[in-house]
């Protein structure tokens, strides 16, 4: 998985590559490449092409990678955007951790901080990461299973979410797209707006690939967020835009080895 996602990773940033730019770039051979590219063009992540691939000019609205392969996505960028925003809670506040790879990584680097909080949860991976602290209460919300992930949707954890008054809700997203915040899933869609509405604050983690066409189900609107945490690679006009509405937008530098990729 980690392979392929540096596949997409890298057409995502050219727009195309040949199996030869591929096989060179990752260290692997032609075959193995070919074999990636046919497994990730029957997934619909992009359009196999005369000689490599290149990005489908307007994906699937319902389109989303697997779990395990949209972990490895963007990894540096997710990384270094989790721990941006852990670094801006406060002991003891109460914080709502939407199931998300970024904000995975955004409970990690909390858990390293090793800061007293209430956490609530619809993701079991992140519960488990947090209850790794001895100083975090974790509340895993109730609600169904997703075949192939580790999140809960559905009552009765979109009931529970409604009960509560939450310092902060730490959202990741699958598109921005506009002033739309969207997602592939109607369920999924609907468990982040339980969670916008259950919090004083919503912190926004998205990187810059996550800038594109909208995605099938509405969240909200971009204006209804209030941090925007993000990378340096997101466009100027974009970040400028979320800034003319009111929401504060911080972004991460990469290391300089992630800039010339």
């Amino acid at each position: 998985m980690q392979r392929q996602a540096l596949i997409l990773d890298h057409i995502r940033q050219h727009g195309a590559a040949s199996i030869h730019e591929l096989a060179e770039t990752i260290g692997t051979s032609l075959s193995t490449i070919r074999r990636d590219l046919e497994q990730l063009e029957a997934r619909h992540a992009l359009n196999r092409a005369r000689g490599g691939a290149v990005l489908p000019a307007e994906p699937h609205a319902t389109f989303e990678p697997a779990a395990s392969l949209s972990a490895e996505l963007a990894r540096t960028e997710k990384r270094l955007i989790g721990a941006a925003a852990a670094e801006m809670l406060m002991p003891g506040e109460s914080v709502i951790f939407d199931s998300s790879s970024t904000v995975f990584c955004a409970a990690q680097a909390v858990v390293a901080r090793a800061i007293a909080l209430t956490a609530v949860t619809n993701d079991l991976g992140i519960a488990q990461v947090l209850a790794q602290s001895e100083g975090i209460r974790v509340l895993v919300v109730g609600g169904t299973i997703r075949c192939g992930s580790l999140t809960l949707t559905g009552d009765p954890g979109q009931d529970f979410l409604a009960s509560l008054h939450a310092d902060v809700v730490f959202l990741g997203t699958h598109t921005i797209s506009g002033r739309l915040i969207t997602d592939t899933s109607l369920e999924i869609a609907a468990m982040k707006r339980a969670m916008i509405k259950a919090a004083r604050r919503v912190v926004l983690l998205a990187d810059s690939s996550k800038f594109q066409l909208p995605a099938f189900s509405t969240i909200c609107e971009l204006g209804e967020i209030h941090v925007l945490v993000t990378d340096e690679r997101m466009d100027a006009t974009v970040v400028q835009g979320a800034r003319d509405l009111g929401i504060t937008v911080r972004t991460v530098a990469l290391p300089p080895a992630e800039r010339e990729r």
